[in-house]
């Protein structure tokens, strides 16, 4: 009994339980590095850090809703910074025809592989394994297999720039009245249709730790630089991610696949364009992620994004998107990258051997997994 208490509890308040976790985590660390991994600095470099895993985890969470998988994304990843970094290197290209066709590049190869999956009907693990392997192959082809540097102080921007700290201060205001706007519209919504209302005090609560979250992230961002560029990314990405799985039709028919891709079918849902376009927002996802990679090192490695694929789907499955497809959300997919992150800053700061972080991350992706199974095991 206690059990499947237990289960339902955490299947409720799962996004509450990782924000413990990640306090948890990142009171450790806080206490082995003597405070140093709660400095300004060091988490300015843990949000760049954790942005690059966020974007492409973006893309993730809706292949895996859909009930696919890409094992394909950081050898993209990789291949796509190195034509970044040739166009901008080898062939000086200005930033906005460089940036412009890398993402031609990664929508086009992500439609393909979408078309290999939905229309040929080849298993997407097969399809991303076979890409794993071929889009490692030319990124040693393009980059002749060494580094291409130094990249032009326009693309190292990208990467290593800052929001200036008032306008970070701007964006906070604008974040909270936001989530305010939202809150009232969701009670209202809900008292025009005569729906069970949460109570005013929940709602209250909530939007006081979200002011207390905001004051911190941008007070703490702002006393060293200010907010990162690719965070800033980040946060627009989420918002544009959210709306579209929330607000739209086809964010809807994304789950509606996952969940049961033969009635969805049936109902007249064209699946195979469905599954098609998001491989396509999969690859402009892994040619965002190779940009910021590459703006983030001032220099294209022919390396980059070697298992990328392993964090962006741990990062999904820590938050709670579920390997059978059908459920999951991009904010908890970005909590998800904020965890092996956070995991990744505070290890490397510890001198954890490469061997042991490898195995510990291995251990949270299955411990992951093993918690969406049983909580699904308790609905039932």
């Amino acid at each position: 009994m206690k059990s499947n208490q237990l289960k339902k509890l955490f299947t409720q308040y799962k996004m509450l339980a990782l924000l413990i976790a990640i306090a948890l985590i990142w009171s450790f660390f806080t206490w082995h590095t003597e405070g140093g991994f709660i400095t300004p600095r060091n988490m300015s470099n843990l949000m760049r850090q954790m942005a690059i895993t966020g974007i492409v985890a973006c893309g993730m969470s809706l292949v895996i809703i859909a009930g696919e998988i890409d094992l394909s994304v950081g050898s993209l990843l990789g291949l796509l910074g190195g034509i970044a970094a040739v166009l901008d290197v080898t062939h000086g290209q200005p930033l906005p025809v460089t940036v412009l066709a890398v993402l031609a590049v990664g929508l086009f190869i992500g439609l393909f592989n979408g078309y290999l999956t939905a229309y040929l009907h080849i298993p997407s693990f097969i399809v991303g394994l076979g890409g794993m392997l071929a889009y490692r192959g030319i990124v040693l082809g393009v980059t002749d297999g060494i580094t291409v540097a130094p990249v032009s102080p326009e693309l190292v921007h990208l990467g290593q720039g800052y929001l200036a700290p008032q306008l970070g201060l701007l964006l906070g205001v604008l974040l909270f009245a936001v989530a305010v706007f939202l809150t009232y519209r969701q009670r209202a919504s809900r008292a025009r249709h005569q729906l069970a209302q949460a109570p005013l005090w929940r709602d209250g609560l909530r939007l006081v730790l979200i002011a207390a979250v905001l004051a911190g992230f941008v007070t703490t961002l702002n006393s060293y630089e200010g907010i990162p560029l690719p965070v800033l990314l980040l946060l627009a990405l989420l918002a544009v991610f959210t709306y579209m799985t929330t607000q739209t039709v086809f964010g809807r028919r994304i789950y509606a696949v996952g969940s049961n891709m033969e009635a969805t079918r049936l109902s007249g849902i064209n699946v195979k364009a469905v599954k098609l376009w998001i491989f396509g927002i999969m690859g402009l996802m892994c040619a965002l992620a190779g940009v910021i990679n590459t703006a983030r090192l001032a220099a294209g490695s022919p390396s980059a994004g070697t298992s990328g694929e392993l964090d962006a789907i741990a990062a999904c499955f820590i938050g709670g998107t579920s390997m059978r497809g059908g459920s999951g959300t991009v904010y908890g997919a970005l909590i998800g990258a904020l965890v092996m992150a956070s995991l990744d800053n505070g290890m490397s700061m510890l001198d954890v051997d490469t061997y042991w972080q490898m195995i510990v991350k291995g251990l949270i992706l299955t411990l992951a997994v093993w918690v969406d199974v049983a909580t699904r095991a308790g609905k039932r």
